[in-house]
């Protein structure tokens, strides 16, 4: 069906879920973030699932916000939407591991952050873009800033830099880098499969309850801070910027 947006099976126990959008780079549009919440509660549901592999078809893992509904205003619809998203992922009571090759920018790496683990193949690149449109990545940060080290999150939030699946790794974005993704992911989720389901859901609560306390103290003042921002003139005129393909204002040179 040409509306379906993300494409969900299970099989021996893994509930697979991808993004399935290629036309935007699987933007979080909220048709999008509708269906891939719906995804993960019934996987969430599915007595048979013991864990959940969340990816993508097509050459980008997720691009973050869809740019186009976020100029048409309506903003803190679309924060309160993301922020229940990036909860969802933390709180389902089954492991997620992503399985990503290729792009993941601003809100995409929003939900690598909000995976348990997180394997990434050679086509992989990633980048906090958000400073570069006039933006912060404030909501995304629950997820991402106490899984990474201190001063490297600060590099790569401040300048909006690509870098590749070895230097998430290095830095604590993702869990590993890997050349035959397929065979990782298998054996990773194969290991998963050993443990019980009481025995996962309680591992899991053990490693999430710091980003749940996290957003229970700041997941308001953040979605209001990233709506602030999106609808500033400098927000405007970076993400027009981005749509003509050009630099922004204040770049010079």
């Amino acid at each position: 069906m040409s509306d379906r947006l993300v494409q969900s099976s299970v099989e021996r126990g893994i509930a697979r879920i991808a993004l399935d959008s290629p036309r935007n780079r699987n933007a979080l549009s909220a048709a999008l973030m509708e269906q891939l919440t719906q995804a993960l509660a019934e996987a969430g549901a599915d007595d048979a699932v013991r864990a959940v592999e969340l990816t993508h078809t097509g050459p980008a893992f997720c691009a973050g916000a869809d740019l186009t509904e976020s100029r048409q205003g309506g903003m803190k619809a679309g924060t309160t939407r993301l922020l229940a998203l990036l909860r969802d992922i933390v709180t389902l009571p089954k492991p997620i591991v992503g399985s990503i090759d290729g792009h993941a920018r601003a809100g995409g790496l929003g939900l690598v952050g909000a995976c348990d683990i997180v394997l990434a193949g050679p086509a992989s690149t990633f980048a906090f873009s958000e400073v570069r449109l006039g933006l912060a990545p404030a909501m995304i940060s629950l997820t991402t800033l106490d899984i990474m080290d201190s001063r490297q999150a600060m590099r790569y939030y401040l300048t909006g830099e690509t870098f590749d699946a070895a230097t998430a790794a290095s830095v604590g974005l993702i869990t590993m880098a890997a050349d035959d993704l397929d065979t990782a992911v298998a054996s990773l989720v194969a290991d998963i499969c050993r443990g019980s389901p009481q025995g996962l859901a309680a591992s899991k609560a053990l490693t999430t309850a710091a980003v749940l306390d996290g957003f229970d103290r700041d997941a308001e003042r953040l979605g209001t801070e990233s709506a602030r921002l999106f609808v500033s003139d400098e927000a405007r005129e970076g993400m027009l910027a981005f749509l003509e393909k050009r630099p922004p204002s204040w770049v010079s040179g």
